[in-house]
């Protein structure tokens, strides 16, 4: 798929260092495509944080977004 303004993909969290918080998928909304890259406007239980250059990742990594998984 292409990734085009608007569409919903899952952004990976970091998680914290000591393992308090597991890196856990996210729901973003693309706002910008620059060359290989995406901005997000990703959505957290307690708010919204915007990530510009955000990588695609085939399988979900730490710090990059990728398409939801089909059910």
């Amino acid at each position: 798929m292409k990734p085009t303004v608007g569409r919903i993909v899952h952004y990976q969290s970091y998680g914290t260092p000591n393992g308090e918080y597991l890196p856990e998928p996210r729901a973003a909304i693309i706002t910008e495509i620059t060359g290989t890259t995406a901005s997000l406007a990703v959505l957290n239980p307690t708010g919204m944080f915007f990530n510009v250059g955000v990588q695609f990742s085939e399988n979900p990594k730490p710090g990059h977004w990728s398409w939801p998984p089909k059910v």
